[in-house]
């Protein structure tokens, strides 16, 4: 199965099983966010399809949608900071990371420069969005400090993909009414 394939199953799952939703978007974006797993899966291609779903067929309510996306990648992202604060020497080392050598100096140099609004403007870059938190912990940034840009940039991101997919089932549905489709 290709990933245009798995897109198309993951959004007619989502749009066919109303009360399940949450759960899997909250999967997809922990994913997303998780260092490991997003150098691989490009999930939010399939957060932003979603959003274009819950709004076309009205199958689940965006707000519920939005937070369940916020939760996963907060987490994803604390999983991440978790194994750079605790295998800050062997993490460079370990798979897929090794495969991608120039990715952990790239974080800690973007990181050096901007402090805690990595975290934030990380979040919304792709490369970086899987290397940051684990930065963070490598450094040692405080806990606390990390928790707040991860959960308030958690909450941006999460709201920013769905009303991306928002608008774009809108303008679907608005040129299939214009073009009599």
């Amino acid at each position: 199965m290709d990933f245009d394939a798995l897109t198309k199953a993951i959004t007619v799952f989502v749009q066919e099983h109303r009360l399940l939703a949450p759960w899997v978007v909250a999967g997809l974006a922990f994913g997303e966010s998780m260092a490991f797993i997003s150098l691989v899966l490009p999930f939010w291609t399939v957060l932003i399809a979603i959003g274009a779903v819950v709004t076309g067929t009205g199958s689940a309510d965006f707000w519920v949608i939005a937070g369940a996306a916020a939760i996963g990648a907060a987490l994803g992202d604390w999983l991440s900071y978790w194994l750079g604060y605790h295998y800050h020497e062997q993490i460079a080392r370990m798979w897929p990371l090794k495969n991608y050598p120039d990715l952990p100096p790239a974080g800690h140099k973007f990181f050096q420069k901007w402090g805690p609004w990595a975290v934030v403007l990380g979040r919304f870059s792709g490369p970086l969005r899987a290397s940051i938190p684990i930065v963070a912990g490598t450094v040692r940034m405080h806990a606390g400090i990390f928790q707040v840009a991860n959960w308030g940039s958690a909450i941006l991101w999460a709201a920013s993909l769905m009303v991306f997919g928002d608008a774009l089932g809108k303008a679907w549905s608005w040129m299939r009414v214009a073009f009599g489709h």
